[in-house]
């Protein structure tokens, strides 16, 4: 067995810290942004089988958003005319695909419709809709996640409702905010779910 070198051990801490900050420090020194997703609070378990007839089948269509939502960035109200982005993060991928993706996971996990991909014409309901809040409000120190949800099926009826959450007492920051955000998304999410269902 080799001795150990005396100096070995003092400096693989050091090394190792450098190492992990390279990781995460690129161009320029700047460290990437902290990277925001949504995930469903009880997703579908793995093995899960549907096979519902197509009267019970539906296709989630990914939703339209508001123009401040047609970004990664983070929107922050800051008063009812003024809106800037939070520092320091950003969506993994763009808001409208997040939310459309928990909607489709939260569905699924209920386990009461069939979820079709959108080029499937045979679902008898359609889900559409759009995200018009997924952000903070600095003003009242809390997150809001609203959606106006559009059902239609095939006997042409359309029905329409806004779902709202919010959770408040949130710091401005991102270790704060992104925690929020999900929780919020997720229980609009599993009462659009609900009301798909009904």
């Amino acid at each position: 067995m080799q001795p150990r070198s005396p100096g070995r051990g003092r400096w693989a801490a050091p090394a190792l810290a450098m190492l992990v900050a390279g990781c995460v420090n690129l161009g320029g020194g700047k460290p990437l942004p902290s990277l925001m997703t949504l995930s469903a609070s009880a997703p579908a378990p793995a093995g899960q089988t549907l096979a519902t007839p197509t009267t019970r089948a539906i296709v989630v269509f990914t939703p339209t958003v508001e123009r401040s939502l047609a970004t990664t960035r983070v929107p922050v109200r800051i008063d009812p005319t003024a809106l800037a982005y939070l520092k320091g993060a950003a969506w993994v991928e763009s808001p409208a695909h997040l939310f459309g993706a928990l909607l489709v996971e939260t569905i699924r996990a209920r386990g009461q419709l069939l979820v079709l991909a959108e080029d499937q014409p045979q679902a008898s309901l359609h889900l559409a809709g759009t995200l018009g809040e997924l952000g903070y409000d600095a003003q009242a120190r809390a997150v809001v996640v609203r959606f106006d949800a559009e059902r239609s099926g095939r006997d042409h009826q359309v029905s329409t409702r806004r779902f709202e959450a919010s959770v408040a007492g949130v710091g401005p920051n991102a270790a704060a905010i992104a925690p929020a955000l999900n929780l919020a998304a997720t229980r609009v999410a599993g009462e659009v779910a609900d009301w798909v269902a009904q």
